[in-house]
């Protein structure tokens, strides 16, 4: 046993660890390779054209249980030459299915359908790349691509071989077969997917009693991409196959078409990357259409209520389905979406981005929608005109400017009257509102001068506290005083009298009583002014 260096124990990331790491996810990315007890080497068998009509049968059985052998396709070194045999092998049947008459008996369908069973059906290896991006992103191929092309290959011709009997076939292509088939098409391979689309379609034909059984999970994988997981990669195929089934349908329609339009293929048009299906998702929204008129009216309303708000991409894109449901529509059904519509198409003209506004102004450029617009031009004109007359004036590029104008114009020379009559409104409300504007500027300018003029009293007000509180200390200071000078007096004048204690016992009596009159008098004249002063202090501060 090897010892372990230091650096291993400490770090998690070295070098031996990340080869062991690597070597693990080798091995579970690769969707065709299981572990075998043994590895087999395949020689080659006698070819079927050489061999006696007799033994063919047979020759064909064996061929297909030596093609049920898997091999690891990213291991490029080993087993060369038994997946050389396996390819010529699987060259051969499918060229003998193709090109012979009478092969496919009752005892070849479970050989049959087990060898493509084997080879198709698998778990489906995680993207190398989490955040996967089918738009910028380069998918990640089959590694096993060289044999599985060759088994879709054979499964096709199998399926459309004049021998082909559904009646045996559907013992062994049933709901668990079709099941594994619809998981399939979450493959990020293009070319798998594309393979799967056209077996799935023939299958869809060829076996009546599976085709409500393929709606109905149709329906749950768009479910589940909808509000569960919002990655699948084969929505683009499903949707081409669902196109050529409505194309089918019977009229009138089941209730339970109308509601997978209506819960399914409507709310699919949230979806993040609407860019990979949009085209196949409008197609199967114009054949409901073209069945069924009368479901134009939900579609659309259905349609304006998940219109983005935020991806001028996806608006684009809705513009566009709009413009194939109106080449469709009939006047009757445009008489009731009229509104709403062009309320919208009304926002995207004035929209800042110029490819949303361009778009939209190319309605005009349709006959038949401008046929339609001229029948009810008294509805739509006023809902046009505010948004084309206003960008008409303000838009940033000259492009959509052109377009308003020539829009505006043909807008006019279908009612003139009425073009007149929207202008003048038009102007008077603009005047009106600029009167308003006006007016509102001038009451501001009026609140800024109450306000400049309010902090300047305010300002006043706080300055003129102090100085009457300065006077009124000052007052007070002088009576203090005046009472001092009282009180030295008296004292002065005691001790003269008491040297005159007999002689003028009476007079200084009086004195003392006639000055203690006098300090009283003086306190009483000055008590007022403090209250005053305080009265002042309060009206201030009020």
């Amino acid at each position: 046993m090897s010892a372990i260096s230091a650096a291993e124990k400490v770090d998690g990331f070295t070098k031996k660890s990340v080869r062991k790491a690597q070597k693990q996810r080798r091995s579970q990315g690769s969707s065709q390779f299981r572990t075998q007890s043994a590895p087999v080497e395949l020689s080659p068998l006698p070819p079927l054209k050489d061999a006696p009509s007799t033994d063919q049968q047979e020759l064909f059985a064996q061929k297909l249980q030596q093609c049920c052998t898997l091999f690891d396709f990213l291991d490029s070194v080993t087993d060369l030459k038994s997946k050389e045999v396996k390819r010529a092998t699987l060259t051969e049947l499918v060229d003998y299915v193709s090109t012979n008459r009478g092969v496919l008996v009752e005892n070849a369908y479970p050989e049959i359908t087990n060898m493509i069973c084997t080879n198709i059906f698998r778990a489906l290896p995680p993207s190398d790349n989490p955040d996967f991006d089918p738009e910028e992103d380069e998918p990640t191929l089959e590694a096993a691509w060289p044999h599985i092309q060759l088994v879709y290959e054979f499964l096709l011709r199998f399926l459309e071989n004049p021998d082909f009997q559904p009646s045996i076939a559907k013992r062994y292509i049933d709901q668990k077969f079709v099941l594994q088939l619809l998981e399939l098409f979450d493959s990020e391979d293009p070319r798998e997917r594309d393979f799967l689309k056209t077996i799935l379609h023939r299958i869809y034909g060829k076996f009546l009693g599976l085709r409500a059984f393929i709606r109905k999970q149709i329906n749950n994988i768009f479910l589940k991409f909808i509000y569960e997981t919002e990655h699948f990669n084969g929505v683009a195929e499903l949707l081409e196959i669902l196109g050529s089934i409505i194309n089918g349908f019977a009229l009138p329609l089941k209730a339970e078409h109308k509601q997978f339009l209506m819960k399914v293929l409507i709310p699919l048009h949230t979806a993040k990357g609407l860019a990979l299906f949009h085209a196949q998702l409008a197609y199967c929204v114009v054949q409901f259409l073209e069945k069924d008129p009368t479901l134009t009216e939900p579609v659309i309303r259905g349609l304006l209520k998940f219109w983005p708000k935020t991806c001028s991409q996806k608006e684009v894109m809705f513009l566009g389905e709009i413009e194939e449901i109106l080449d469709v529509i009939e006047p009757t059904q445009f008489k009731k979406i009229q509104e709403p519509l062009f309320k919208q198409i009304a926002r995207c003209v004035a929209n800042p981005h110029f490819q949303v506004a361009e778009r939209a102004l190319y309605f005009w450029n349709n006959e038949y929608i401008l046929s339609l617009i001229e029948e009810n031009i008294t509805n739509v004109l006023p809902i046009m005109f505010g948004s084309l007359y206003r960008i008409s004036k303000e838009h940033w590029n000259q492009t959509i400017v052109a377009l308003v104008y020539n829009v505006l114009k043909t807008l006019m020379e279908m009612n003139c009257p009425l073009f007149d009559e929207l202008t003048a409104s038009y102007k008077a409300e603009r005047q009106r509102e600029k009167m308003k504007e006006q007016e509102r500027n001038e009451l501001w300018k009026k609140l800024e001068e109450l306000k400049v003029s309010h902090a300047s009293l305010v300002q006043n007000n706080s300055h003129g506290v102090p100085a009457v509180l300065n006077n009124n200390n000052n007052n007070n200071n002088n009576n203090g005083n005046n009472k001092d000078n009282n009180n030295s007096n008296n004292n002065n004048e005691n001790q003269e009298n008491s040297t005159d204690a007999d002689a003028d016992a009476a007079d200084a009596d009086a004195n003392v009583a006639a000055d203690a009159d006098a300090d009283a008098v003086t306190v009483g004249d000055e008590e007022p002014d403090v209250t005053d002063a305080a009265s002042e202090s309060a009206s201030c501060a009020k």
